[in-house]
């Protein structure tokens, strides 16, 4: 198959902003879940406020975020989970090409453009990409491998 590179231009535009008690990168969960008790807010700016119609019907989301604290990435890393080096792309280090963070988090409230939730990994003032509904039909995967991650310990 031929490659063809064509340049493409790609504007990310912060739809929002998070908030969280987490400082530091080193404060935060390795993924939310690990901190389950934690609330935190997402503040979507009122220009897109309109744009949550409804999303308190969801009890859980996909939220999209830019890790603007993210360093220099290496293509094969360690991590919390294994000393083995691993390619980047089969880790969830935040440290990346393009610094995309990702977690599904439980909607706890929403008060007019203000999303209280539980779960989320980021730290406080990080840059809000997107939301989308976790629809459990669709995003859940009953036959699911997990690679090298198979038999590791995540608690």
């Amino acid at each position: 198959m031929k490659h063809v590179v064509t340049e493409v231009k790609i504007e990310l535009k912060p739809i929002g902003m998070i908030h969280s008690p987490y400082k530091t990168r080193h404060e935060t969960p390795p993924q939310g879940w690990h901190r389950p008790e934690v609330v935190s807010e997402i503040e979507v700016f009122k220009e897109y406020q309109d744009g949550l119609k409804d999303i308190g019907g969801f009890s859980h989301l996909h939220v999209f975020y830019w890790f603007h604290k993210s360093k220099e990435y290496r293509l094969q890393i360690t991590t919390p989970w294994d000393t083995e080096f691993h390619g980047l792309f089969v880790t969830r280090s935040p440290n990346r090409p393009n610094p995309i963070g990702y977690c599904v988090v439980e909607l706890i409230e929403k008060e007019r453009n203000i999303l209280r939730v539980k779960g989320i990994d980021a730290v406080d003032g990080t840059p809000l990409i997107d939301i989308k509904p976790y629809i459990p039909e669709i995003d859940r995967k009953e036959v699911a491998r997990i690679g090298w991650l198979e038999g590791k310990k995540f608690g």
